[in-house]
């Protein structure tokens, strides 16, 4: 029916909704816990947000940490993830499989990895000069490789068969049983350190460690203060782009401060801050 809320939206009301009750949370001033209480400005932000959803928040004595805060979001960020982009098969046929954390090197891209990270472990003199390659991102979105008989369904001559053609490529199962890597997210519930530029650098190390094709790198964040914002969306080559969880909400909050939200609209004009609704269409590119 044409009154029915689209689904997509649907989905992203659902989320706003878990959130609000295993995420947010606000203490005895009333101050949400995606805010940094000493900014008046953030305070004030977080404040419309919450208003603007219109959900109810959670106070008092049921304050949460930050570590669990962060937790609670990956988990509610990778259920919409995963109900969000999986309506999308029309779009983006294929098996797909949805984790919480897990080394890279499960992955087809960087099964390498594992060799390389078990030399570096035997010699600290490697170890210190080269680091960690492992990334374990907060989630993780797999293609699974597919059967000969998937491939060549429908078709009246196969597409493949045998060693023919096509000997090498990871999306047929005959050649490689490792999922293909499609995305990686990583989770902020705040953007309150450089701990947060870690994302940058686990970036920089799945686009530079890869055999095969480059994931998806992005980043999903309930930070609303822009400035912050920026410090991880602004420039490129590391992160494709970092999703808001209540994008439309923050932007009508920032058009009650004085710039009228300047920044923040550098930063979607820009293409470097998107709705998370965006995202699981962004996954099926």
């Amino acid at each position: 029916m044409s009154g029915e809320r689209p689904v997509i939206a649907g989905l992203r009301a659902e989320y706003h909704r878990r959130i609000f009750a295993n995420v947010l949370r606000a203490d005895e001033k009333g101050i949400p816990n995606n805010a940094d209480s000493g900014s008046a400005l953030s305070v004030r932000l977080a404040r419309e947000i919450v208003d603007r959803i219109g959900l109810p928040v959670k106070t008092g004595k049921v304050k949460m940490s930050g570590q669990s805060a962060g937790k609670s979001f990956e988990e509610e960020t990778a259920e919409f993830v995963k109900a969000s982009f999986s309506r999308l098969s029309a779009l983006r046929p294929g098996a797909w499989e949805f984790r919480r954390g897990g080394e890279i090197d499960q992955f087809d891209q960087y099964a390498h990895l594992a060799d390389v990270t078990a030399a570096m472990r035997e010699s600290a003199v490697l170890f210190t000069a080269l680091g960690d390659y492992i990334v374990k991102p907060d989630i993780v979105v797999a293609r699974i490789p597919e059967e000969d008989a998937d491939i060549n369904a429908g078709e009246k001559i196969p597409l493949v068969k045998g060693d023919a053609a096509a000997n090498y490529t990871p999306l047929r199962r005959r050649n490689s049983p490792r999922a293909i890597l499609h995305a990686s997210v990583s989770c902020k519930w705040t953007i309150r350190s450089d701990r947060s530029q870690n994302a940058r650098t686990e970036g920089l190390n799945l686009i530079r460690n890869r055999k095969g094709k480059t994931p998806h790198i992005v980043v999903v964040t309930g930070e609303p203060m822009p400035a912050r914002l920026a410090s991880l969306a602004l420039g490129t080559g590391d992160i494709d782009c970092v999703y808001h969880f209540a994008l439309h909400e923050l932007q009508e909050a920032a058009k009650l401060e004085s710039d009228g939200g300047e920044l923040l609209n550098i930063l979607v004009s820009g293409r470097r801050l998107r709705d998370i609704s965006d995202l699981p269409f962004d996954l099926a590119i």
